[in-house]
């Protein structure tokens, strides 16, 4: 199910709820999406990777291509709710990512 986005404010402090939420749900590994085939492409490998360097995650990272999982999430969500910014939209897409990450991986 999707949970609450966290809204950026700064990076900090995304970087703190997430490592809370982590601590919080006793995760075990974590999926990452990364954009794939984009012109910004190695930028935002960059920055993503940075970003969950802010995290400190101590459980395994696996990265999966999240290329579009924000347009199929809108497609799923029509007709359901409206689209507006509030995270919503990027929960949904964190379930597509998950999602993809499974289909891979039929073992995890």
């Amino acid at each position: 199910m999707p949970q609450n986005a966290i809204i950026r404010q700064n990076r900090n402090q995304a970087a703190m709820q997430v490592r809370q939420l982590l601590d919080e749900w006793n995760v075990e590994k974590v999926v990452v999406g990364l954009p794939k085939g984009g012109i910004d492409e190695d930028a935002m490998e960059r920055r993503i990777k940075h970003f969950m360097g802010l995290v400190d995650c101590k459980v395994p990272l696996f990265y999966v291509d999240e290329y579009g999982s924000s347009i199929e999430a809108k497609e799923r969500m029509k007709g359901i709710t409206k689209q507006r910014k509030d995270g919503k939209v990027d929960s949904l897409a964190a379930v597509i990512i998950l999602e993809r990450y499974f289909s891979q991986n039929k073992d995890a």
